[in-house]
C-alpha cells in the first residue's frame, strides 16, 4: 500500500482537492453566467485527475498492462465521481447530486484516458530511453 502513495502522490492530492471542492459551498462568481461552466469544471477536474494518474503510472511502468492501468486511470476516477455525486445528494444541504455532472465527470475521464494513452505515455516512454 505504501508503494501506491509513493507512486501516486499528486493523484492523491488531486483526489483530496476534488473531494473538498465537491462538498464545499461554492460562492457565486461572475463566471456563473458562462453557459455550462459547472460541467466544464467537472470535465477538467476528472480529466486532470485521469491525466495525472497516467503521468504517474507512466513514470513507474515501461509498458501498458491494461489490467494494471484500468483501475487507477479509469475505474477509480469513475467510482470517485459516483461517490461524490451520491455524497452531494445525500450528505450536504448546499449541493445536489446530478446525472449531468456524472456525465461530465465521465467525459473528463475518457478524455484524460485518451490523452494519457496516446500522448502522455508515449512521451514519457520516449524520454525514458
Amino acid at each position: 500500500m505504501t508503494h501506491f502513495f509513493k507512486q501516486y502522490p499528486l493523484s492523491l492530492l488531486i483526489t483530496c482537492v476534488i473531494f473538498y471542492l465537491s462538498l464545499c459551498t461554492v460562492p457565486e462568481t461572475e463566471m456563473d453566467d458562462i453557459p455550462f461552466i459547472d460541467k466544464w469544471a467537472h470535465v477538467c477536474m476528472y480529466g486532470g485527475l485521469s491525466g495525472v494518474l497516467w503521468i504517474e503510472y507512466s513514470k513507474f511502468h515501461h509498458s501498458i498492462r491494461f489490467k494494471q492501468v484500468i483501475f487507477p486511470t479509469v475505474i477509480f476516477p469513475l467510482l470517485l465521481s459516483g461517490i461524490m455525486e451520491l455524497l452531494q445528494a445525500y450528505c450536504t444541504t448546499t449541493r445536489n447530486g446530478d446525472w449531468l455532472d456524472m456525465a461530465a465527470n465521465s467525459l473528463g475521464v475518457i478524455l484524460g484516458t485518451v490523452i494519457g494513452y496516446f500522448i502522455i505515455f508515449p512521451i514519457i516512454k520516449k524520454k525514458k530511453r
